[in-house]
């Protein structure tokens, strides 16, 4: 895309020149990048001495400052009303409208303590809702708002330094190795400049960078004459005139595109969501039965038809599950970031869950992107193995001499000439920065002791049309006399200007035995997938002589090898997701050779590697037969991985995927799981993606996997926990209204004849079950996780296994809960005594199917000490409730050890149709 501006720069025309032009500009791009430089400078009305300080701060005002807009970022009231407008929200919303709209009929009360309790728990859940996804949201906040660098900008005659956010068109940026840029900028004149236009073109090697226009149809990663925001210099300086700021940028332009991008569910919003509508669809539908039956098979009072459709919607909704829900994930979320994964949205922790399959970049990921020299060549086929971690004073003692640990001159002398020849910059703490070969090339001479000289005498830039770079140096420890002219390049190119090498420190010619020697350790490292460079130097070298003839009649030193090395884990984090069933597949922009080197490396399957071009040639269907039989492709740009995403989701799998540059942002806002990198990841990717990860390691995909995957155990335990329990309710008062008006009409057809009240049905929604479900939340993860194949992608919370333990466990909540209901009443003709005795019995069994929720895992007893603590905390509050005025309010009365010994009674075949269960699920349906 063309690089757009939407007015123009001059404050000398008038409102309606300004809106000509702004049409005129809207409608046609300017091309900054085919133009000659002294054109742009008059289109931005400025001039190389930059702007003046009254005229910044008219285009500051005109333009506004200098960052992308933030257009998804959730307001809190949105946040907050968004708790209050699920299906079972609005289920409960409904239920406490009946209780109170009883009180609008002729001599009847509202049911204020009712409706109260429901609104105050409904209002809690949101609060509680509210405040988890909040936190989440600052957490990205504060991700986005690290300090952004410093602007180098030449104001009112002057250098000085800004913030990126003040810098506006018509700025003069000066950039030069290791600053970002600022905005998109016409270079007006550069020495040297590459700049890693990686994260906005998918191009991983840096581009030069020149005031020459170019073809005004010029692809983006042609345009070398624009510096684009959001890239790097990674050599060299230039300075460029700013013609586009902000979201008028082309970095801006893909953020705004992406806006509609991220506006999805996860699959497991999407269950939640349909669970709630199966839940409220059928609770009409069973109130409606109900009140049927009442209304014209037992002349039961329209009141009590009302007063059992509240009880029944209250006894349907879990009212603990969305807490319960919420929380699980915000744990799960503070645990994901524990180990670097900063989760943007908390349903994705539990879709990390189902990932079956991981699309990961190379650099950075699973390397340490970081080009670090590990194989050095010398003359004679003397190969040495540099030490790829060593620190800087760690010293490097190859090939030296065991007694001084003397480095050996050759080896010396090749590693002095990659450090001189270099252009490499030194930061205050000792680190470097610039192209990451170079950086390589001084690290590896630091680790060796060897220190450069300050000043050079001459230098020849290199050029990928030369592919050599030369400096002259006063002194060097070789054979010869100063001045030394020191070369680095491709080594074929330096071999060709070589008549010499040097052999045990003496210079001999340079033979085709010696041509053919250099020639295969070239060969030999790049199989390797090593970048290899070439090095000599020429002794006397003579100022005054053109570049050509200063670079001729060279002395070879030999090859350094060099490559980004594989994170430390990642070999075992791979062989932790295949073992877990999940494939692991690299897509990378590096070459076939150096992907393949790699993937052998950290153990991904190389049988096969496919080239962007091949996927871009390629039909769907074919395409589709690929993903599942190629797990390593090479030069891939960003439509490829967009293409390779799509056809692995057709074929039904789940797919996380990772990415770093803007480019990357379409797939990771389609992927099941989009994850950013959050050290060289770019804003924009950050804003498409599910989760960050802020030491952009694979391990920590692995460990968030893995943690997903416990997470949903524990989701799916107190889903069947919970619904278990109010599948059970729901029978009971399903099946105790209707029994119990044919039996006991005369119980039954007054207005407060229910087998259970909804304030009692409540309690045990959200004190009873709520405090061992959160409990069950934070379960600790089986020892099997990473051993199981990933779940099914249609397979969701609520498998065959679970709905078979839901229906089972209510069915005999249910038998065992109505027996001794009606064998109360018998025994004590007494309502409340009745619904007291079913009270407790619905407490105690609940608790203690805990327990027998989590035997599918294999988890002991004693193995979540805040279950046991959980349980123990319901079963006292049931007990306070019971024996203290709290009784009152619930409408139960203190019960006997006659009544405790008929809840024990009906306790044991419950259990015993607990254990049965469990047995009968193991060998249906496996573990």
């Amino acid at each position: 895309m063309d690089i757009r501006r939407r007015v123009s720069f001059s404050r000398n025309v008038d409102q309606a020149e300004v809106q000509r032009r702004t049409t005129e500009d809207t409608s046609e791009p300017v091309p900054w990048h085919a133009l000659e430089v002294e054109t742009v400078l008059s289109r931005v009305d400025v001039t190389e001495t930059g702007l003046d300080s009254d005229e910044v701060a008219h285009r500051l005002a005109e333009y506004g400052p200098n960052e992308l807009v933030e257009d998804d970022t959730v307001s809190p009231l949105n946040l907050f009303v968004s708790q209050f407008t699920g299906p079972l929200v609005l289920l409960l919303f409904a239920a406490a409208g009946l209780s109170l709209a009883i009180g609008l009929l002729p001599g009847r009360e509202p049911g204020y303590t009712d409706a109260a309790l429901i609104f105050l728990i409904v209002f809690g859940n949101g609060i509680f809702g509210f405040v988890q996804n909040y936190r989440a949201e600052k957490a990205l906040d504060a991700l986005r708002q690290m300090a952004m660098p410093d602007a180098t900008v030449r104001r009112d005659g002057t250098v000085s330094r800004i913030p990126t956010d003040q810098v506006v068109p018509g700025d003069v940026i000066i950039v030069e190795a290791g600053d970002a840029i600022p905005a998109d900028a016409r270079v007006l004149h550069a020495a040297d400049c590459r700049a890693d236009e990686s994260t906005l073109s998918g191009e991983s090697v840096p581009v030069g960078k020149g005031a020459a226009p170019v073809d005004s149809d010029a692809p983006l990663a042609d345009r070398r004459s624009i510096l684009h925001a959001g890239t790097t210099v990674v050599r060299g300086r230039a300075e460029a005139v700013v013609v586009a700021t902000a979201m008028d940028t082309e970095l801006g332009t893909i953020a705004d595109q992406l806006e509609q991008a991220r506006e999805r569910e996860t699959p497991f919003e999407r269950e939640i969501e349909r669970l709630g509508r199966r839940i409220g669809i059928g609770i009409v539908g069973l109130i409606l039965v109900i009140a049927a039956v009442q209304l014209f098979f037992t002349a039961t009072d329209p009141v009590v038809v009302l007063l059992v459709a509240a009880t029944l919607a209250v006894a349907a909704v879990p009212e603990g599950l969305p807490a319960v829900v919420t929380l699980t994930l915000a744990l799960g979320s503070r645990r994901l970031l524990e180990r670097n994964a900063l989760v943007r949205n908390l349903a994705v922790v539990e879709s990390l869950g189902a990932v079956d399959v991981i699309v990961t970049d190379k650099t950075g990921t699973l390397t340490e992107n970081r080009m670090t020299v590990t194989r050095g060549w010398l003359p004679r086929g003397r190969i040495v193995d540099l030490d790829a971690n060593a620190d800087t004073n760690a010293g490097i003692e190859i090939d030296a001499d065991a007694n001084t640990h003397e480095l050996d001159p050759q080896l010396s002398a090749l590693l002095t000439c990659g450090a001189v020849c270099n252009d490499a910059g030194e930061l205050d703490d000792g680190t470097h920065r610039g192209d990451p070969t170079e950086v390589a090339l001084v690290t590896v001479a630091n680790s060796a002791g060897i220190e450069r000289p300050d000043e050079r005498l001459y230098e020849v830039p290199f050029t990928s049309e030369r592919k050599l770079m030369t400096v002259v140096v006063e002194s060097f420890d070789a054979p010869g006399t100063g001045p030394f002219a020191l070369v680095k390049g491709a080594p074929e190119v330096v071999v060709e200007r070589c008549d010499g090498i040097l052999v045990d420190g003496v210079v001999e010619e340079m033979t085709d035995d010696h041509r053919r020697d250099v020639e295969a350790a070239t060969s030999e490292f790049a199989a390797d997938a090593l970048r290899v460079l070439g090095f000599a130097y020429a002794p006397d070298a003579n100022l005054s002589a053109d570049d050509d003839a200063l670079e001729s009649e060279l002395v070879f030193l030999g090859l350094q090898g060099m490559t980004d090395p594989a994170r430390d884990g990642v070999t075992e984090a791979v062989a932790d997701c295949l073992a877990a069933g999940i494939q692991v597949t690299m897509a990378t922009g590096d070459t076939p050779l150096t992907a393949r080197a790699i993937a052998e490396e950290v153990g991904i399957d190389t049988e096969s590697v496919v080239t962007g071009a091949e996927i871009a040639e390629m039909s769907d269907e074919r395409l589709h037969r690929i993903v599942t039989e190629t797990h390593v492709f090479a030069r891939v740009a960003p439509e490829h991985k967009v293409r390779i995403l799509r056809a692995l989701q057709d074929l039904g799998y789940t797919v996380a995927m990772t990415g770093d540059g803007v480019n990357d942002a379409p797939a990771l806002g389609n992927a099941d799981v989009g994850i950013a990198m959050g050290e060289r990841g770019t804003q924009v990717a950050q804003g498409a993606s599910d989760m960050v990860l802020r030491d952009d390691n694979f391990v920590t995909i692995r460990d968030a996997i893995e943690a997903g995957r416990g997470i949903f155990d524990n989701i799916r335990t107190f889903v069947n926990y919970l619904l278990s329990a109010n599948t059970g309710e729901v029978f009971v008062v399903f099946l105790g209204t209707l029994l119990g008006a044919i039996f006991f009409p005369e119980v039954f057809s007054s207005e407060t004849a229910l087998v259970i009240t909804p304030v009692a049905l409540l309690w045990l929604n959200l004190v009873t079950d709520g405090f061992p479900a959160l409990a069950l939340g934070v379960d600790p993860t089986a020892d099997d996780v990473m051993r199981r194949p990933p779940r099914l992608h249609e397979e969701g919370v609520l498998d065959r296994r679970t709905v078979a333990s839901i229906v089972g466990i209510g069915v005999a909540l249910t038998g065992a809960g109505l027996g001794v209901f009606f064998y109360a009443l018998a025994e004590s003709a007494d309502l409340v005594v009745a619904q007291t005795v079913l009270f407790t019995f619905l407490v105690t069994a609940e608790l203690v199917r805990t327990q027998s929720v989590r035997l599918r895992y294999r988890l002991s007893v004693f193995s979540n000490p805040w279950l046991l603590a959980a349980v123990g905390l319901s079963l006292t509050l049931h007990l306070l409730l019971l024996y203290t005025p709290l009784s009152a309010l619930f409408g139960v009365v203190p019960l006997g050890l006659r009544e405790w010994g008929w809840v024990a009674g009906a306790f044991v075949p419950f259990l015993l149709a607990n254990l049965v269960l469990v047995w009968v699920n193991d060998r249906v349906f496996g573990h």
